[in-house]
């Protein structure tokens, strides 16, 4: 599979890939052909490791993905209707912090080499900030800021389930770059396994 056209979309995060998720600037100019190269040339056990991880196919996972990207598409078609844009923003959320780190980020993570583009990718989508963002969509405990160019969440920093909950603010664009980091690493590995 040509991965030039993802690779493209991902470019311009480039700046962010190398300095948040501490890929080179090669993996980071060709981050699909990357995570897609680390996944494919994973030893066989890993692969396996890989599909045990999940009671759901993988294939089924990967339609699951296309199934978002083709809402996601017609949704892009849909000016100027709060309904549908807010749709949009629950499915992708779900999809990208929620569906992937449990399907995927996590055991990629695991297996993958160190120093990997996957491995980095993964780990990034897996810690904190993007880790309490995931919990705070997953538990509900996010609204719209007053003028929607951001969304408010509690988290709790850490893993300590008696920790209080802290109020923290996600701008649009990073979670534009969070979405597309994940929705990036799941398409490149589930076509690669």
């Amino acid at each position: 599979m040509n991965w030039q056209h993802l690779d493209t979309q991902m470019k311009t995060f480039s700046a962010r890939l190398t300095s948040e998720v501490k890929l080179t600037p090669e993996m980071a100019e060709k981050l699909a052909t990357s995570i897609a190269a680390d996944v494919r040339f994973l030893s066989p056990e890993h692969k396996v490791e890989i599909r045990a991880a999940s009671p759901v196919p993988l294939q089924d996972r990967l339609a699951e993905l296309q199934a978002f990207q083709g809402w996601m598409d017609q949704a892009h078609t849909v000016r100027n209707n709060p309904s549908v844009t807010r749709a949009q923003v629950l499915s992708q959320n779900y999809i990208c912090f929620v569906y992937l780190p449990e399907a995927c980020f996590r055991v990629l993570s695991k297996v993958c080499p160190s120093g990997s583009a996957a491995k980095k990718c993964a780990q990034f989508l897996s810690n904190n900030p993007v880790r309490a963002f995931r919990n705070a969509v997953a538990h509900s405990n996010w609204t719209y800021r007053a003028d929607f160019g951001a969304i408010i969440y509690w988290a709790r920093k850490g893993s300590d389930p008696d920790e209080a909950l802290q109020k923290f603010e996600v701008e649009q664009n990073d979670l534009s770059f969070w979405q597309a980091v994940s929705r990036c690493v799941a398409y490149a590995a589930y076509s690669n396994l």
